[in-house]
């Protein structure tokens, strides 16, 4: 365990310099390591510590940078969404969400590889108007699964604001929102020992960092440090999904399966108590079939799994496109005559 925390403050430290030239995303950066250590409906709340120090020490750093229209437009409607978010963590795991934000961070993908434009702010006027919903989603986000970093990155270049004004507003309006999360969570019992220990871990990384970002983030042109953030995007989505697809796996027992003999092959995916099998026979036959898996008693009083009656539908070269049906005659499975010919 030791290692592992040490880990962190290593890769947390590294997340939080990147950070600091992309416009944020450590903790989307470190969500997957800390996914390593902690329950997972405990890695927001850790976070939440982390990033909130983070917070503190940005807005030291870069206060005269804050643009404050921002922030009250902003904050008012993300923390009650934030409270929202942490109830729904209480109900269901975060993976799928996490999954579709990964999805979402890849979409910056066509942007690291377009030509950077010259350095340059442009400001859409309507951006301030919309303000409030942006603070209600990132506040649930947040909420549910401890950060949102890069995700509305672009909305804060749309405003037209500089890099330095990107940081610390940004961290203004987390620094609230952060407070009243790590309340929350330990509220509804969601920090414990571990958590509170990688939180520290975290934030001692943040601080660590933000003593060498006020020397170097200046001598970074825009249109580097929007390039940084795509590409932070992109790495954070990756890990994101990698992540949250060994949780949905194992939460769903998911398993891949293989078989071949001489004149078959089949391939088959298990989810939870569902089986989608795709055999070939021979080389001029299909057969996919869907069966959900019971349980047959045997007479020594152990339990052995089967599949239940369903259609199985066959792509034949020589037959065409059928379906016939699996039945069970005393526990033994067998292929009636072809009920449809399609």
């Amino acid at each position: 365990m030791m290692f592992g925390f040490i880990a962190l403050f290593a890769i947390a430290s590294a997340a939080f310099a990147l950070s600091a030239v992309s416009g944020g995303g450590a903790g989307l950066i470190v969500m997957p390591v800390l996914g390593v250590l902690l329950a997972a409906d405990h890695v927001p709340a850790a976070l939440s510590i982390g990033t909130a120090v983070s917070s503190v020490s940005r807005i030291a750093l870069f206060f005269k940078a804050i643009r404050w229209p921002v922030v009250l437009r902003f904050v008012p409607l993300a923390l009650p969404a934030a409270w929202g978010g942490i109830v729904l963590l209480k109900q269901i795991q975060p993976a799928y969400l996490d999954f579709l934000l990964g999805l979402f961070l890849l979409g910056n993908l066509p942007l690291v590889l377009r030509r950077p434009k010259k350095d340059g702010t442009t400001r859409d006027a309507g951006g301030m108007t919309w303000l409030p919903v942006v603070g209600a989603l990132a506040g649930f986000i947040s909420g549910f699964t401890g950060a949102v970093g890069l995700l509305f990155n672009g909305f804060y270049h749309r405003l037209g604001l500089r890099k330095e004004e990107i940081v610390a507003t940004r961290a203004a309006n987390d620094i609230l929102l952060h407070l009243v999360k790590v309340a929350l969570y330990a509220v509804y019992g969601l920090i414990d020992q571990a958590t509170l220990t990688a939180g520290i871990t975290v934030a001692i990384a943040a601080l660590v960092s933000s003593a060498a970002m006020k020397m170097w983030l200046h001598h970074i042109p825009d249109h580097m440090f929007r390039q940084i953030g795509h590409g932070a995007a992109v790495v954070a989505g990756i890990a994101m999904m990698v992540l949250a697809g060994r949780q949905i796996s194992v939460q769903n027992h998911m398993a891949v399966h293989y078989a071949r003999s001489t004149d078959e092959a089949e391939l088959a995916l298990d989810w939870r108590r569902h089986r989608l099998s795709v055999e070939l026979e021979n080389p001029a036959e299909l057969e996919i079939r869907h069966y959900s898996k019971g349980q047959d008693v045997v007479g020594n009083g152990l339990s052995r799994t089967r599949p239940s009656a369903g259609p199985i539908l066959h792509v034949s070269l020589t037959r065409g496109v059928y379906v016939t049906r699996v039945s069970h005659n005393r526990h033994r499975m067998t292929k009636d005559a072809d009920v449809n010919m399609l």
